[in-house]
């Protein structure tokens, strides 16, 4: 069954939108999760150089707060990250000429 072209062109908007939406998403959780563990390992060496004290059983004692700023930025700047990449052409490069 054929679709009028405009009807066609709607559709194939709101699927693009849905796949970015949920790239966006997907990266969006990803991106806070990986990015607070990297900031807790940060906040870790942090407190070693500068000899805070321990607490027990615990790699920092504000750990929370490393964890809620890493999270943040991850949160924001892996979704930006993934779908300017996403949103590039699929140009081939200016020179292929590889010899």
């Amino acid at each position: 069954m054929a679709v009028e072209p405009q009807r066609q062109h709607e559709l194939d908007r709101a699927d693009a939108i849905g796949r970015r939406v949920g790239v966006g998403c997907f990266s969006a959780v990803v991106g806070a999760a990986s990015t607070a563990m990297i900031a807790i390992l940060l906040g870790a060496a942090w407190a070693f150089l500068t000899r805070a004290p321990k607490c027990e059983g615990m790699p920092l004692c504000d750990w929370y707060k490393w964890a809620l700023v890493g999270g943040v930025i991850g949160f924001v700047t892996l979704p930006i990250l993934v779908l300017l990449r996403l949103g590039r052409s699929a140009a081939p490069p200016a020179n292929s000429d590889r010899g």
